[in-house]
């Protein structure tokens, strides 16, 4: 479980939550309202107010480095640092992982510069998870897709989420897709969190 309590950012007033296992949270909320800066303050990216914890292992002990590893975010640009796309994997990702994105095999040959931006979208979520993190943070982890993509995209990440347990905070706009993946739904408004739940 990922929790947070009295979390203040500077657009988040004290906000206390928790993320269960395997469950994932839809977070929408106007341009500017703070999503972006909620999801890198749980995954210590940024100086915030209150206390964050997985399971009862709280942020504030734990090396920074870790707790990054542990507690995934995909930001909505993704960064790559060297020219090809194989050397951002430790290991390769599963054939199968690769297919279900809908990703040939030799998309691991290729150089960064070559890759549309959804195709860099795919392979961040496919880099985030080869590291075995405990929870995921996506921001708009769909919003470069067509619907296709997208779709596929929305079906690995449940799977994904579902087998491996991992409590996740997915931010969306779309409402059809929050109806789809979410098993709630967190609204920021006015520096609150507003919930709640799909039937």
């Amino acid at each position: 479980m990922l929790s947070f309590k009295d979390l203040t950012t500077s657009h988040l007033a004290p906000q206390t939550r928790q993320l269960d296992n395997g469950r994932i949270v839809c977070l929408s909320g106007a341009s500017g309202s703070g999503k972006s800066l909620l999801l890198r303050a749980l995954a210590d990216l940024d100086a915030h107010g209150g206390d964050v914890y997985y399971d009862d292992i709280a942020q504030s002990a734990t090396p920074a480095h870790l707790w990054r590893q542990w507690v995934r975010l995909v930001p909505a640009e993704s960064q790559w640092w060297a020219d090809n796309v194989n050397d951002h994997f430790a290991q390769p990702p599963a054939p199968a992982d690769l297919k279900a994105l809908l990703l040939p095999e030799t998309a691991l040959d290729w150089t960064v510069s070559r890759l549309s931006s959804g195709e860099k979208q795919r392979l961040a979520l496919l880099r985030a998870i080869n590291t075995a993190p405990k929870a995921l943070l996506l921001d708009e982890p769909t919003a470069n897709l067509d619907q296709k993509a997208r779709r596929a995209a929305e079906e690995w990440l449940l799977e994904k989420i579902r087998a491996n347990g991992w409590p996740t905070l997915w931010v969306a706009h779309d409402e059809d897709q929050i109806l789809r993946v979410a098993d709630q739904f967190w609204h920021l408004e006015n520096g609150s969190l507003i919930c709640r739940e799909h039937a």
